[in-house]
C-alpha cells in the first residue's frame, strides 16, 4: 500500500548512489547478496537475544535491497538479477519470524502462523506475476522491477515497518504476528480476487 509513495521519496537518492557504485564497478548482484547477508545477520542477532541491536543490520539490509535495483538501472538489468533479488527477499522475510521462534519457544505457534501467511501471500504475488508476464502485462507503480508487482494492502514498506516494531517490542511478538499475518491473508485474498478479474477470459 505504501510502496508507491515510498518509491517516490527514495528512488531519486538511491538512483544517484546506484550510479556512483556502478561507476566504481560494483554489481547489482553483489549488492543483493550483501543485503541478504546483512538480513541474515539481523535474524541471527534476534535469535541470540538482542532484537534491538538487530535493527542496524536489518535496516542496512533493506537499504541494500533498494540499492541493488538502482545499480542495475545504472548498468544492465538481468533476469537472473531479478530472480536473485526476489529469492533473497523471501529468505530474509522467512528468517526473521524463525529467529523470533528461536528466541522464545513460546513464539513458535505465532511465528508458524506468520510464516504461513507469508507463504500464501507470496504465492498469490508470484503466481500472478507469472501469468502477467505470459500476457505481457506491465506496471511501474512500485518502481521499475524485473517482474510484475501487484499492489496490495501489505507490501515491502509495511513489512519493514512491522519488522522494526518486532525488534523494538519483542514482548509483543505474538499479538503483532497474529495481526500482521491476518492482514497478509486479507492481502492475498484481494490479490486472488483481482487475478480472477484480470485473468479470466
Amino acid at each position: 500500500m505504501l510502496d508507491t509513495l515510498a518509491r517516490r521519496l527514495i528512488d531519486p537518492p538511491l538512483n544517484r548512489l546506484g550510479r556512483g557504485l556502478a561507476a566504481r564497478g560494483v554489481t547489482a548482484n553483489r549488492v543483493t547478496l550483501a543485503g541478504l547477508t546483512l538480513g541474515l545477520i539481523a535474524a541471527l542477532t534476534i535469535a541470540l537475544g538482542a532484537p534491538g541491536l538487530a535493527l542496524v543490520p536489518l535496516l542496512a539490509s533493506r537499504l541494500a535491497d533498494g540499492l541493488d535495483g538502482a545499480v542495475a538501472r545504472a548498468t544492465r538489468k538481468t533476469d537472473f538479477g531479478g530472480y536473485l533479488d526476489i529469492w533473497s527477499d523471501f529468505l530474509f522475510y522467512g528468517a526473521v519470524p524463525f529467529a523470533f521462534a528461536i528466541l522464545d519457544a513460546g513464539n513458535a505457534t505465532a511465528a508458524a502462523f506468520l510464516l504461513l501467511s507469508f507463504y500464501v501471500n507470496g504465492t498469490s504475488f508470484l503466481g500472478f506475476s507469472t501469468m502477467a508476464e505470459k500476457r505481457g502485462l506491465q506496471t511501474s507503480a512500485q518502481g521499475q522491477k524485473s517482474l510484475y508487482y501487484s499492489a496490495g494492502l501489505l507490501e515491502g514498506t509495511e513489512t519493514i515497518v512491522f519488522f522494526v516494531l518486532l525488534c523494538l517490542l519483542p514482548g509483543w511478538f505474538i499479538p503483532l504476528a497474529y495481526g500482521f499475518g491476518t492482514l497478509c491473508f486479507v492481502t492475498a485474498t484481494a490479490r486472488i480476487l483481482n487475478a480472477r478479474h484480470i485473468l479470466t477470459d
